[in-house]
């Protein structure tokens, strides 16, 4: 037979649950939409698709012209859909009845919009753990993606991942196909005419051989100078046919390719991302000592051999490195818990998909791409989160106070609430609210983020040209390119010592200033009574929640000056919709910075939530109030983004002296 291989290419497109319509809207006229087009006109060349479920309702919505070009092709046999999670979860990191019902949404959305069931799947951000296969393969999927590192770091030689390998997990099977790290490396950056190049220098005997290529479809248009390239200077439609003149080259459908060939043996992969992930996941620390490593085996020229056997950490770390994304994925694992415990004949379809959204793997991580810096995604996780919690307390009331440890830190959380608020207070040394969820405005006002040491801060602190080094022709690819979209000054990359809760003391003693380190909490009749201590001076702080009110009584004895820090987190952030009002009069915007002597309320009212916070206190205090930002990494570069506003509330003590303040949640009229 002739020399020929199979070019099996798939793309995955993905928005985050809760992304800005305008954002969307830019990626589909960048990317989405020149991609489906140029695609349309060439129906020999078969590929896949993966769409998260959210963006597919969105393009479904708001461009079905686009949609339809799609259907046709669908149609026409000329595209392969892949299932998922229909809310695109990491599926290792949901419980397996979520796996099941999240792949089933996903399956049955794109049987109902193109009459296809999907064989293949693909796993958001190619997270492998072998506690998935039961849940894949009982839902009628037959082979996923994954990428050939996570092959090679089972000792995998790199020539034999041609094709499918097949694994089995409980009983069932699952086969594997390794996506090409060159492959990823070269579409679109390289020259078409080289793309093709290298993929007829794959060819072999028969009709095995497989150059397997599925990575984000936003490289096509959304990244960094990609537009340009791909579709004005014509890179897009010269590989297509490149690849349709080859008589080397065989565009197929991954079903295809599964159907007519056989597996090329078992295999049992590591629990691994793609390795860029590995060294993501790590704390700052390790991730420098995991890349002095990997350019040590560089410098040595041994990087390609030894590459998988310098391996990073794994995805669940971000749950470590991260308290706050703990906390979203230990509440959405309590729910989920409550949901599946309802009778049949309460568990509706919209509980399920709250549950799907909150699900999301978007704002539970970070490198390149990943979103916990991202307020807005990570505000629609705690959306989804309180709603599903409301319609849950409507079915199974529960109730007013209650403790456990939910994050497994070794510390039991407090819970209480009433029909409106829920506020949530971690009795550490800190004693702070990590928690203040209002039911009838769905907003955690507690969901901000504290300022962390990252590994690539270094480079920020260094500074660094527009672009590193790029050899050959074509155009450098978003993992090599260092921007600054804002000046990062030093103090804007110092890490937070405390936490960023809300009512977080400090006491001045004229001559030294020390945190407010509580010992022991007490939950009474609804109220939680913690006590604590500064140096000689002792700290008694109350908490108590009534309808939309969380209420805090502070009681200290001694001479010196008591603080306490709250952080809100507005979703208008530093947006025009957000403003502080003092007196009856606006003050001023969120991102603004403001101190006010003898203060004794302020109103923070955010017209993009239709919602405002009252604070009161009394004494009256000195307010300080300034917006909380932290840096950040994208594709688009080094970026400040607001986290919240923090509020610096000052009282002059002599003597014993009672302090309240009473947060209150209400919407704006």
């Amino acid at each position: 037979m002739a020399k020929t291989v199979s070019l099996l290419f798939g793309v995955h497109a993905h928005q985050p649950v809760g992304n800005f319509p305008e954002v969307l809207e830019d990626a589909h006229q960048r990317c989405y939409k020149p991609f489906i087009e140029t695609l349309h006109r060439y129906p020999d060349f078969r590929f896949a698709l993966h769409s998260s479920g959210w963006l597919l309702e969105w393009l479904m919505t708001n461009h079905p012209e686009d949609m339809a070009l799609l259907r046709e092709m669908a149609q026409r046999g000329q595209v392969e859909f892949f299932g998922a999670g229909d809310m695109e979860p990491v599926l290792a990191v949901i419980p397996h009845r979520d796996r099941l019902s999240q792949l089933a949404a996903m399956s049955d959305r794109l049987e109902q919009y193109f009459q296809q069931r999907p064989q293949g799947a693909w796993l958001t951000e190619r997270v492998w753990e072998a506690t998935v296969v039961p849940a894949l393969a009982d839902s009628g999927i037959r082979y996923v993606m994954v990428d050939d590192y996570h092959f090679l770091c089972a000792g995998s030689e790199r020539a034999a991942l041609n094709g499918y390998h097949t694994t089995e997990e409980d009983g069932r099977r699952l086969d594997l196909y390794p996506i090409s790290e060159a492959l990823r490396y070269r579409l679109p950056f390289s020259p078409a005419h080289e793309a093709v190049g290298y993929i007829e220098s794959l060819v072999q005997e028969g009709d095995g051989a497989a150059a397997i290529y599925f990575d984000d479809i936003e490289k096509f248009g959304i990244w960094p100078e990609t537009y340009a390239w791909v579709y004005e200077k014509g890179w897009l439609t010269g590989f297509i046919e490149g690849v349709l003149a080859s008589s080397a080259i065989q565009s197929r459908h991954f079903a295809e390719h599964h159907g007519a060939t056989r597996s090329k043996g078992v295999a049992y992969l590591p629990t691994v991302s793609y390795s860029e992930m590995g060294e993501w996941s790590l704390p700052a620390p390790a991730a420098r000592r995991y890349a002095e490593l990997v350019h040590a085996a560089q410098d040595k020229g041994v990087l390609e051999q030894d590459r998988p056997y310098i391996r990073g950490g794994i995805w669940k770390n971000f749950l470590t490195r991260y308290p706050e994304a703990n906390w979203m994925h230990k509440r959405m694992q309590a729910l989920s818990a409550r949901l599946a415990q309802l009778p049949l004949d309460q568990v509706r379809q919209d509980l399920v998909q709250l549950l799907h959204e909150a699900q999301a793997n978007d704002a539970y991580w970070h490198g390149l791409f990943g979103g916990i810096y991202l307020p807005h995604l990570r505000r629609a996780v705690w959306h989804a989160l309180i709603q599903l919690e409301r319609r849950l307390d409507a079915l199974q009331e529960r109730p007013a106070a209650t403790s456990g440890d939910l994050d497994l830190d070794g510390v039991d959380e407090v819970f209480m609430k009433s029909l409106s608020l829920q506020a949530v207070v971690r009795p550490d040394r800190d004693a702070a609210l990590i928690e203040l969820s209002s039911y009838p405005l769905a907003q955690n006002f507690a969901d901000t983020l504290r300022r962390y040491e990252e590994h690539y801060h270094e480079r920020a602190k260094r500074g660094a040209g527009a672009v590193r080094e790029h050899d050959g022709d074509g155009i450098a690819s978003a993992h090599d390119i260092v921007r600054f979209k804002h000046e990062i000054l030093p103090q804007d990359l110092t890490p937070d010592a405390r936490s960023r809760g809300l009512f977080v003391e400090t006491w001045t003693d004229y001559e030294m200033k020390r945190p407010v380190e509580y010992q022991s909490q007490v939950l009474q009749g609804g109220a939680l009574l913690c006590l604590g201590q500064a140096g000689e001076v002792r700290v008694g702080k109350i908490y108590a929640v009534s309808e939309n009110q969380v209420k805090t009584a502070l009681k200290v004895a001694g001479r010196g000056r008591l603080s306490t820090r709250l952080n809100l987190a507005m979703p208008c952030c530093d947006g025009p919709a957000g403003r502080y009002v003092v007196n009856g009069e606006i003050a001023g915007g969120f991102g603004q910075s403001f101190s006010w002597d003898g203060l004794g309320e302020v109103a923070l009212e955010d017209h993009y939530l239709m919602g405002a916070i009252r604070l009161g206190v009394n004494p009256p205090a000195r307010i300080k109030a300034q917006p909380h930002y932290t840096v950040s990494q994208s594709e688009a570069g080094f970026e400040k983004i607001m986290q919240a506003v923090e509020l610096t509330l000052t009282w002059e003590v002599d003597g014993p002296i009672e302090i309240t303040a009473q947060l209150e949640v209400r919407p704006l009229a």
